[in-house]
């Protein structure tokens, strides 16, 4: 009898123990990356039923990503230092008479080379752009991604850069975890940008989380609150804590906001919770009814360079 309750005490002990380890474990590939020049990672809905299986059992592979994608316009390559000693590369293209300034971040996974096109833009309507790798992307240093959380410190670093080239206003554009380090950034280090313009930042990082579970068809809970938990740990934070959501709440400043109807990534339920929670009045919602998680620069171009040119001009 007592061998018996042994076993059903230990047995769910032992479960218990090895799905936190597989959770650590996928937490801590999804955010490392490695060096390698010839592989293309690829989304969850572009793999096979092998290849999700793979990712099941041995966790995701990724490769850095890789910043092939260089200004057809006269350029300054920039080099800033973050707290923790690594270097991120940037790209400061000033027009003559700006405007202003709109500094420019990529999502997870993307380098400053994706969004050449959006930057390009801005710049017709007369303002300079900055443009940066964050940490573990493209031709900064590291391997480590925080899905936004230490990337707010990059944004700071980027503002302080313009910062010292311009006193015109500075907006801030950022795609998926970029709008998010944004959201963060800006009440935790008191920046104070004219203009915000976000597209499609997840609410929380358990929906972050969550949008990865679904594509490769695992159930999201229990698994999305312990990849958050070790994901966290890992790095030394509490993920359960990142939550652009909540950040919004101290967004003051007139803000641009933009989400694609096919987006499998961000849900509609996560878009009106970060748009319902800024702080500001000066706020505008447009969703692109074709789009998914992608450039609405390049799928729908010009609706989104009228939707940009508009809110600059306010």
């Amino acid at each position: 009898m007592r061998r018996i309750l042994k076993k059903v005490l230990y047995t769910p002990l032992f479960l218990v123990l090895l799905l936190n380890f597989i959770a650590a474990f996928h937490a801590w590939k999804f955010t490392h990356f490695y060096e390698d020049n010839r592989h293309r990672n690829k989304r969850p809905e572009e793999m096979n039923t092998g290849e999700k299986l793979q990712i099941i059992f041995l966790g995701v592979r990724l490769s850095k990503s890789i910043t092939s994608t260089h200004p057809d316009v006269p350029y300054e390559t920039v080099r800033l230092l973050t707290s923790n000693g690594l270097h991120l590369e940037g790209w400061w293209m000033p027009v003559t008479n700006a405007k202003g300034a709109v500094i420019l971040f990529h999502g997870y996974g993307g380098n400053k080379g994706s969004h050449l096109p959006e930057a390009d833009w801005f710049r017709q309507l007369g303002y300079s752009t900055f443009m940066i790798d964050f940490r573990a992307h493209g031709n900064s240093d590291g391997s480590t991604c925080s899905i936004g959380y230490k990337e707010a410190e990059d944004v700071k670093l980027a503002w302080d850069f313009v910062a010292s080239k311009t006193r015109q206003p500075i907006t801030l554009w950022g795609m998926s975890m970029g709008a998010a380090a944004i959201l963060k950034a800006v009440p935790e280090y008191h920046l104070t940008p004219q203009k915000i313009i976000l597209e499609s930042p997840f609410a929380s990082l358990v929906d972050a989380v969550k949008s990865r579970m679904r594509s490769v068809h695992l159930p999201t809970v229990p698994l999305s609150q312990l990849l958050t938990f070790w994901g966290g740990t890992e790095q030394g934070f509490w993920g359960f804590s990142h939550n652009p959501e909540d950040y919004a709440t101290q967004i003051q400043v007139p803000v641009l906001y933009m989400w694609g109807q096919q987006d499998i990534r961000v849900t509609s339920d996560e878009t009106q919770r970060v748009f319902s929670h800024l702080a500001t009045n000066n706020k505008k919602l447009y969703i692109f009814k074709d789009a998914g998680h992608q450039s609405f620069c390049l799928k729908d171009g010009p609706v989104w360079k009228k939707l940009t040119q508009d809110f600059m001009a306010q």
